[in-house]
């Protein structure tokens, strides 16, 4: 017995009308509404192509092919991001290479991050070391506070918070507004400088107001405890929700703990399953915690005990000793 198969034919946005077979509108159709419709295609097309940002594209990939440096750095950055270019990171990392090269400091600070990262290269920690380094020398800030954020870590380098927060402060000095929150986040916790909660707060500020996640998550921070400003949970579940959208997850946590507590913000339990789960899923063991604890009780998630276990389980692995289980006989 034959089996029908019914194919399903495109509706085109444009005629308003299911297309056939053949890619054409039904027989019959008017033929001043098909002309103009197909202008209308053609000149998206054409639209398409002629975008300013394709336009500067085709110019620097002319420039860096006539050897200007700065056009390969460009472009470069437009490979990484696909930017009106496909994306292709390894080309970008060629580019940004030369760019270095050529003696353009965010060039080398860009390629550094990618050899920190394994993107588009091999991950490599003492190349990455070697062109963050380069680059803070030729002025780019972001290599600086790169380079700090590696000392302060102790990541392909030795753990050093003192000149961690020279490299922050010589970024921040220069603009670059991470390297204003990262030393903010010493200067809280007295960490390779002096205690100074009033400049930490100082410095979030700054670079909160410049949409750095970090910057916004320090003043949550501070108004949260009283320290550096007054105590407020309404205003630290402000800039902790700001944090959080700029994508730093322990904004999302902060956050999270608020809502379950009903702390300056409405006890809102499924919600703070939600921004536990969002922090989790970045590796913040802490929310895997908290998140598998909801899960245990029911509390705006659906009681699942092996769900509880599995997050537990997470939390642990991503750091959270509270969440590991206790040697025997400890």
């Amino acid at each position: 017995m034959p089996v029908s198969v019914a194919v399903e034919t495109p509706f085109h946005p444009l005629l308003g009308h299911t297309l056939t077979g053949s890619g054409l509108p039904p027989e019959g159709y008017p033929r001043r509404i098909v002309y103009h419709a197909t202008l209308l295609i053609a000149a998206g097309i054409a639209l398409a192509f002629c975008h300013p940002g394709n336009e500067e594209a085709k110019r620097l990939r002319a420039g860096c092919e006539a050897g200007e440096i700065e056009a390969c750095n460009q472009l470069a950055g437009r490979f990484q991001r696909g930017e009106y270019v496909l994306r292709d990171e390894p080309r970008a990392a060629g580019l940004f290479e030369r760019a270095c090269q050529g003696g353009v400091g965010e060039g080398c600070a860009s390629l550094g991050l990618m050899y920190q990262r394994a993107r588009g290269v091999e991950r490599d920690s003492t190349r990455a070391v070697e062109l963050l380094r380069r680059g803070c020398d030729l002025g780019a800030m972001e290599g600086c506070t790169s380079l700090g954020v590696l000392y302060r870590g102790g990541a392909g380098v030795p753990q050093d918070p003192e000149r961690a927060a020279g490299l922050f402060r010589q970024g921040c000095e220069g603009g670059q507004m991470t390297g204003c929150a990262q030393l903010g986040t010493l200067q809280a916790a007295g960490e390779g400088v002096e205690q100074d909660f009033a400049l930490a707060a100082d410095l979030f500020q700054r670079a909160c107001a410049d949409s750095v996640g970090l910057g916004c998550l320090g003043m949550g921070r501070l108004h949260a405890e009283g320290t550096g400003a007054p105590q407020s949970d309404s205003t630290a579940a402000t800039f902790f929700e700001k944090a959080c959208d700029t994508g730093e997850v322990a904004g999302c946590f902060h956050l999270g703990a608020l809502h379950e507590a009903g702390r300056g913000v409405a006890p809102d339990f499924q919600l703070a399953a939600r921004l536990y789960r969002e922090a989790c899923s970045a590796r913040h063991g802490e929310a895997c915690f908290r998140l598998a604890a909801m899960y245990e009780r029911g509390a705006g998630v659906w009681r699942q005990p092996d769900r509880a276990a599995e997050f537990t389980r997470q939390a642990c692995e991503y750091g959270y000793a509270g969440a590991c289980p206790t040697p025997e006989g400890s």
